[in-house]
């Protein structure tokens, strides 16, 4: 079930942007870690957080199977979760935040894109989850 071998064109461009998300946040997390954890561990924290999740989740978006289907929802479901609750406490309580992560203000600093790829990325998996009971019927 699922995965990106064969997939439609809206499946293609959702791991594309889930990879690119996961070299920029990796990038970011890195830089910020080791240069200056100090001034923000908790956002600068928070960022390697999220370059784990986009990660797992491109890794999960390629492979295919059940097992890779349940892996990628559950990061995508995680990152829409974070990105809801770290977006808003960085509105609400900018003293946790003197520094941005990937997720801060619902992904300002990434054009609102991790606020918006889980709900395509979500979509795109019960799409695919769709298909494969139809085809699943058409074989019994």
């Amino acid at each position: 079930m699922g995965g990106y071998r064969g997939a439609s064109g809206a499946g293609r461009v959702l791991v594309v942007v889930y990879a690119v998300l996961a070299l920029a946040a990796t990038g970011r997390s890195a830089v910020q870690l080791l240069s200056h954890f100090e001034v923000a561990p908790l956002a600068y924290s928070l960022s390697a957080v999220a370059a784990v999740v986009y990660i797992v989740a491109t890794v999960a978006l390629v492979r295919r199977g059940r097992r890779s289907h349940l892996v990628a929802w559950t990061a995508i479901v995680f990152e829409f979760v974070g990105v809801l609750v770290v977006g808003g406490l960085s509105l609400v309580h900018h003293e946790l935040f003197p520094a941005d992560t990937v997720w801060s203000r619902f992904g300002s600093g990434y054009f609102y894109i991790p606020l918006v790829l889980p709900i395509f990325g979500i979509a795109w998996l019960e799409s695919q989850r769709a298909q494969a009971r139809i085809a699943d019927a058409r074989h019994h």
